[in-house]
């Protein structure tokens, strides 16, 4: 560090100390879900849109074709996707310095109020949804493992150096490289950092404070047991990556391999898009004329997952990388 700087101090390594966070519980159709929690925004936003989700099946007045992949659902979870990455920008951020309001972003109220604004028909434009004024960029250099032992101990690990090669630092001798997570945070309430974007005050900087991530391990449990452990890396496609993972399996009864090498679609209010993989012309014309932006981009998430079940134990290697199931 002194070679580059010496921004940081023998004094602030010794400092350090891992913490302990409380994990976000939630569920949705039966299955129980445990997650991440801040100062990551994973936990949170998967068990928000879910939410959302449930209450628009729940009480919507006209019939919609959940389908996969089919218009109404790609429009109404692009929809929630909007809404819930919009609570990230206002009021997600490392609850040692700012109040989180988890119980209220997950309480019944709040969701019902969220989706009254969704027109079952209709894209809303991000500038329409309130919160905020920029969304906050990561990168996609994370990796993800999931774990699962012969007793069904499960464990769902995701960690990251943030962009390519980090800071683009070795450390002489030891083979590894310092991060660049500094980014991940509002450099300062309303001014852009690096890439232009804008932040707001839960997410800025201060000593000893850890940045805003999209993190998000993920174990769903069925009867009180685990039956899918679930992540991804991404940066901001991590959240929506496990999100349509668990609809995949619990929605449309694909196995863990099917689920997370199944074609992925985007959306974090802003910028207002709708990225996704591969789509049909007719897909794509539904959802234009919906008042959709559409993009086309590579990989969305590389996700990697177990399942179990009364048939064994299945692991599912995302197809879209260099990724691997194995058992021993």
């Amino acid at each position: 560090m002194n070679k580059v700087g010496g921004w940081i101090t023998l004094e602030d390594l010794d400092n350090y100390v891992s913490k302990y966070r409380k994990p976000i519980f939630g569920s949705f159709k039966g299955y129980d879900i445990i997650s991440m929690g801040p100062p990551s925004s994973g936990g949170v936003l998967l068990i928000h849109m879910l939410n959302m989700l449930n209450e628009l099946q729940t009480t919507s007045e006209l019939p919609l074709d959940l389908s996969f992949n089919s218009p109404d659902y790609i429009h109404l979870l692009t929809e929630i996707e909007r809404r819930a990455y919009a609570d990230r920008s206002e009021h997600l951020g490392d609850s040692d310095f700012w109040d989180v309001p988890i119980q209220m972003l997950l309480s019944k109220s709040y969701t019902e109020n969220r989706v009254k604004s969704i027109d079952l028909e209709k894209a809303t434009k991000s500038n329409k949804i309130k919160h905020g004024e920029k969304a906050i960029r990561e990168s996609e250099e994370t990796t993800h493992y999931s774990i699962v032992d012969k007793d069904g101990n499960a464990v769902s690990v995701t960690t990251t150096i943030n962009s390519g090669y980090g800071s683009g630092i070795t450390i002489t001798g030891a083979g590894f490289l310092m991060n660049n997570e500094m980014d991940d945070f509002s450099s300062k309430p309303g001014v852009p950092n690096l890439f232009g974007l804008v932040g707001n005050e839960a997410n800025a900087i201060e000593p000893k404070k850890r940045p805003l991530s999209s993190m998000t391990p993920t174990i769903v449990l069925k009867n009180n047991k685990p039956y899918l452990v679930l992540g991804t890396p991404g940066g901001a496609t991590i959240i929506t990556t496990v999100f349509q993972n668990i609809l995949n399996v619990v929605l449309h009864d694909m196995n863990i391999k099917e689920a997370v090498s199944s074609p992925r679609f985007h959306s974090q209010w802003l910028p207002d898009v709708v990225y996704y993989e591969k789509n049909s012309n007719k897909l794509n014309l539904d959802l234009k004329s919906r008042g959709h932006n559409l993009r086309q981009r590579g990989n969305i998430g590389e996700a990697n997952g177990i399942m179990i079940n009364e048939k064994g134990f299945w692991g599912g290697a995302d197809s879209r990388g260099e990724n691997t199931a194995i058992g021993y």
